[in-house]
């Protein structure tokens, strides 16, 4: 227990002169004990006696000078728990404390601020309530301090309310919205506590859960009060400002209300609240701002205090005076008085003995029925008290009835206003008359209610006469009470009284022990006039209570004029719905003759609808008609034109008639379409005029083109030309002849005409040249040479690069030259496993020839798969040409003129040009083949070998390259910085350029594709006009110095398990 050994001088100092100098000095060691008695670094809650008395204190002083003079020693940073209950204490004494605490207070927020602070940043439990807490604190007094009509009770009626709220809508707002942070404040406190309950397990019996848990004690006071202001302040602003302004506030506090009411139930259920606070309940939902009348449904929550039985304590007199002897000081002030003076008598007692302990028994006797008195007084205070409240709680009902009765009186007006303007209106239909009955019966319905709330307001203050009566029964009793307490009082007076006289001839010993008799029955009266101060209370407050109950009478006349005045207006109402029934009446005849000239008039509408929707059938006939006669003419003279001798010198491409004939093939389909809509709606046949103008047009056009077309054919597949389109021609006519036709019209069956322009399509496709021929000597021919020549190259770039390795090993010594050297022997190696590979893929192609050639020469054979041919021959240029690129690039980098990634690069291209070689070889050779298993095993050979090229490039290059260290011993911490920041801003500048480059690379090889697709073997043109001879073209090679037409490759990473690369083969 913390205990404050020091008094401070601040303290002395005020004390006033010698007649209260013992009285101070009594009333601060007394605030002293109980303060270090209260907080205590014990994990127990505060004992109420303690917190009672500091609170007794500071209006003993009209402030809490003493109380922060001694709080101020305490040495809070050292524990988290007595932080905790001095926050608890402070909460109390803001709450109980004199009305100048709130002042005192102001003058060491900052040291309330410090102690939050400081526990905010450390990891403790109680730490993080303490840092809460302040905050909580802190808030309650800028916010009392700002608003001095709300206690810092936060008990005040609504008058003070409205009054404090004022008529500016902008106060209004701004003072619920501190009203919002102060109950956001309060219950963040008890969501904290609760959290840490949960995850310490702990229960509310025990003590360091009920160390916790004691200050929700006021929070739940304080959170009750705000909850009732805040409903009637946001009732209050929703009736000054719209609705869609205050959705902020309406959302806050529905989060608060669900918060609160989480807060309460849980509160609620634990065994250490039950007996210490009684926790209202509140209702299921929030108030409904949107709607007035729900104001008078909000029920105010109260919280009830009981009141306690005294507590069994030792007494801490501000002068200490002890009730009586301790139990082994009779015997030896007996034992003085027998040495002093002797045994009186001879050691017999006086009479006068067995009457003083006679009368001290009966003191005894009285003092445990004076007890006894005490505690029945208390309980009847109490109950009066809940009645009290209970009796506020009805009062409080009536007046919401009375504000529900007056909600139902503007209603009742409201509607009254409607049926007089209904009257000037005068509306025209019947629902008129059925709304006023229903109207007539809410109304019934609300009179109703309005005599079933008279009778319960007779009942109610039949009622609370007869607790009236109760209550003045009780008092009754309670006064007789009294008055025996006096009786008693009176008779312990005269026998003290009595005893005085005979004891005066008593001893001086003797004679004090009376007086501490006698001190104590004036203690006692003292008691008794304060239990009759307490009765005179109770009748206060009944008197209260009578001049309430006049009031709700008052209320309850108000009430009953109010119902007569209404079931006058009601009587009006039914007038007025008569005479709208009347004139309802009138207006419904005279609506029946407006309906039947109406439907006169109907009906000449009509007839002139079914005219106008006949004459534009006919219409659209009509124009349907003249479309097919136009389409009859010119398919007409397109049939006219296939024995039109003047016609024989017209020829068309194939090419041209395939594109034709698809074309009327597509518009058969719109053609459908449109037959089908127009059977449907017969007043629309624009889709089937266009579709019927388009199919003209391209069907007579398919027809002549067919015609030229078969001039330049051979003879029969000219004739099946012909005669497909004469048919073709033959049904298009028919239906162009059904649809003139109204009666013919729906047997049309535009499909018919498909097949024809399907055969003319398929015998077009059949004339279009298939590719161009070449000499058979020359194709053979080229094979051999593009074989020889990729040979030769390859032997080429060998002593190439043997001469450039001689050079190297004169040129350059040290680093230099083992790199070169280890470059130029791969790359050595990767030409020995091309020429093996390029002599395998020569033998694989003459077995292939031989087996496959039958009786036909090796010519004849090249010529006969040409495009297997062709790309033969492209991927012996490719490879060839990648050779020669190598050894350039290898020059170059020993020279150090070049670079090593072209290197790499030119690698990546021989590896991908022989694995489309080994591709070529692969299509027409067999499965089984020995030369197709050694070229297999050649292809692994040159991707293993370029890929030592590649990792001799990447390891050389990283060998030869300067990486120097990176010195920062002179660079300062913003230099540094900068630096950074221009690295970042060149590595984003690469990874731009990078990204640009590969999507030029991509649109690179997309050109590379669509050029190399078409162009084939070079030399070769697209004929004018199809030819029954062959005809001849040259083709011409690439020099071995430019790269040939290759198919773009997707990957150039090599691929050691199948030995070969991915690559597309072009044109075989």
């Amino acid at each position: 227990m913390n205990s404050i050994k020091n008094v401070p001088a601040r303290v002395l100092s005020r004390r006033p002169g010698h007649s209260l100098e013992a009285e101070r000095e009594q009333f601060d060691k007394t605030q002293a004990i109980s303060i270090s008695k209260a907080i205590n670094t014990q994990e127990a809650p505060v004992k109420e006696k303690h917190a009672r008395r500091i609170i007794l204190g500071t209006h003993h002083e009209k402030g809490a000078f003493t109380f922060w003079s001694y709080a101020i020693g305490l040495p809070l940073p050292s524990s988290s728990i007595l932080s905790w209950k001095f926050c608890h204490v402070l909460h109390k004494v803001l709450r109980d404390g004199h009305p100048n605490v709130l002042h005192d207070c102001q003058r060491y927020r900052s040291n309330i601020r410090e102690i939050g602070d400081l526990w905010g940043h450390l990891h403790d439990r109680y730490g993080q309530l303490v840092t809460i807490y302040t905050k909580l604190l802190l808030t309650k007094i800028s916010f009392h301090l700002k608003h001095p009509q709300f206690p810092a009770g936060l008990e005040v009626t609504d008058e003070v309310l409205e009054k404090a709220a004022g008529t500016d809508v902008n106060n209004i707002f701004q003072l619920t919205v501190e009203m919002f942070d102060y109950m956001d404040c309060e219950l963040k406190l008890s969501e904290s506590v609760f959290r840490q309950l949960n995850t310490a397990i702990a229960v509310s019996q025990m003590s360091s859960g009920q160390c916790r848990l004691a200050p929700l004690i006021q929070v739940i006071q304080d959170c009750s009060h705000l909850y009732h202001y805040t409903v009637k302040l946001m009732f209050k602003l929703h009736s000054c400002l719209p609705a869609d302004t205050l959705q902020g506030h309406r959302d806050r506090f529905h989060e608060q209300f669900h918060s609160l009411r989480n807060f309460f139930r849980r509160a609620s259920d634990m065994l250490y609240f039950k007996r210490l606070i009684q926790i209202p309940r509140l209702p299921e939902g929030p108030p409904n701002f949107l709607r007035a009348s729900a104001l008078a449904e909000h029920i105010k929550p109260v919280v009830v205090i009981p009141e306690e039985a005294p507590e069994d304590e030792e007494p801490e007199n501000l002068i200490e005076i002890s009730t009586g002897p301790p139990p082994g000081e009779p015997a030896v002030a007996a034992d003085l008085f027998e040495q002093t003076f002797g045994p009186p008598n001879g050691s017999v007692k006086d009479d006068r003995d067995f009457q003083i302990e006679s009368l001290k028994r009966e003191v005894e006797t009285l003092r445990t029925e004076l007890d006894k008195i005490k505690l029945e007084a208390q309980r009847y205070i109490s109950q009066l008290k809940g009645q009290v409240n209970a009796l506020e709680a009805e009062l409080e009902e009536q007046r919401k009835q009375k504000q529900k009765a007056l909600v139902d009186n503007e209603q009742l007006r409201h509607e009254l206003a409607q049926l007089r303007a209904a009257q000037l209106e005068g509306e025209r239909n019947q629902g008129l008359r059925e709304e006023a009955e229903k109207k007539a019966s809410a109304t019934e319905a609300r009179y109703s209610k309005l005599k079933e709330k008279h009778s319960e307001l007779i009942n109610t203050h039949a009622e609370l006469l007869r607790k009236n009566a109760d209550t003045a029964k009780q008092l009754t009793v309670t006064q007789q009470s009294q008055e025996e307490v006096a009786r008693v009082k009176e008779q312990l007076a005269f026998q003290v009284e009595q005893v005085k006289r005979e004891s005066e001839m008593k001893l001086e010993e003797q004679s004090d022990q009376l007086e501490k008799l006698k001190r104590e029955v004036e203690a006692k009266a003292g008691e008794l006039v304060r239990v009759q101060e307490a009765l005179s209370c109770t009748e206060q407050s009944r008197s209260e209570l009578s001049s309430r109950l006049e009031v709700l009478s008052a209320e309850k006349d108000t009430l009953s004029s109010v119902l007569r005045q209404r079931e006058a207006d009601l009587l009006a109402a039914q007038s007025l719905v008569r005479d709208k029934e009347e004139a309802l009446s009138q207006e419904q005849q005279r609506s029946s003759r407006e309906s039947g000239e109406l439907q006169g008039r109907l009906a000449d509408k009509e007839s002139q609808e079914r005219g106008l929707q006949q004459r534009l059938l006919d219409e659209q006939f009509a124009m349907l008609r003249g479309t097919a006669a136009e389409a009859k003419r010119i398919l007409q003279d397109a049939v006219g034109k296939l024995d039109d001798p003047l016609h024989l010198r017209c020829t068309s491409s194939p090419d041209y008639l395939v594109s034709r004939a698809q074309a009327a093939l597509d518009t058969v389909s719109a053609l459908e379409e449109g037959h089908a809509q127009y059977l449907t709606s017969r007043a629309d046949a624009s889709a089937l005029v266009a579709a019927l103008t388009r199919f003209s047009h391209l069907a007579a056009d398919t027809i002549v083109h067919g015609s030229a077309t078969s001039h330049l054919a051979p003879t029969d597949p000219a004739d099946r030309l012909v005669d497909t389109c004469r048919e073709c021609g033959a049904r298009a006519l028919e239906l162009v002849g059904q649809l003139q036709d109204q009666q013919a019209l729906l047997q049309a069956q535009p499909g018919l005409v498909r097949s024809p322009l399907q055969g003319i399509l398929q015998l077009g496709q059949e004339l279009k040249p298939k590719s161009l021929d070449v000499r058979q000597e020359e194709l053979g021919a080229m094979v051999d040479k593009e074989m020889a020549a990729t040979s030769a190259a390859i032997e080429d770039a060998v002593r190439r690069i043997e001469d450039m390795m001689n050079q190297a090993r004169h040129a350059s010594s040290g680093v230099k030259l083992e790199v070169n050297e280890r470059i130029l022997n791969s790359c050595t190696d990767l030409m020995k496993a091309i020429r093996l590979l390029v002599t395998t893929s020569t033998s694989l192609q003459k077995e292939i020839v031989e087996s496959g050639r039958g009786a036909a020469t090796q010519q004849e054979f090249y010529a006969k798969n040409s495009r297997w041919t062709e790309g033969l021959i492209s991927a012996s240029k490719a490879v060839g040409w990648g050779a020669t690129q190598l050894v350039e690039s290898a020059d170059k980098v020993v020279l150090h003129t070049g670079k090593y990634e072209e290197l790499i690069v030119c690698s990546h291209e021989i590896a991908a040009s022989t694995a489309q070689l080994v591709a070529a070889s692969k299509v027409k050779a067999s499965k089984h083949s020995p030369h197709l298993s050694r070229l297999q095993e050649c292809s692994r050979a040159v991707n293993e070998m370029a890929a030592n090229v590649v990792a001799s490039t990447k390891s050389g290059q990283e060998q030869v390259e300067d990486r120097d260290t990176m010195d920062f011993s002179g660079l300062s911490l913003i230099k540094l910085k900068k630096q950074e920041m221009e690295t970042q801003v060149r590595v984003l500048e690469l990874e731009k350029t990078l990204e640009v480059e590969r999507v030029r690379l991509g649109e690179l090889r997309k050109q590379h594709y669509m050029l190399a697709g078409p162009a084939g073997t070079p030399g070769e043109e697209e004929p004018s006009r199809p030819s029954a001879a062959p005809r001849s073209g040259t083709s011409k090679k690439p020099p071995l110095a430019q790269k040939p037409s290759v198919a773009p490759r997707q990957d150039h990473q090599l691929d050691k398990k199948d030995g070969s690369y991915a690559a597309q083969l072009l044109n075989y």
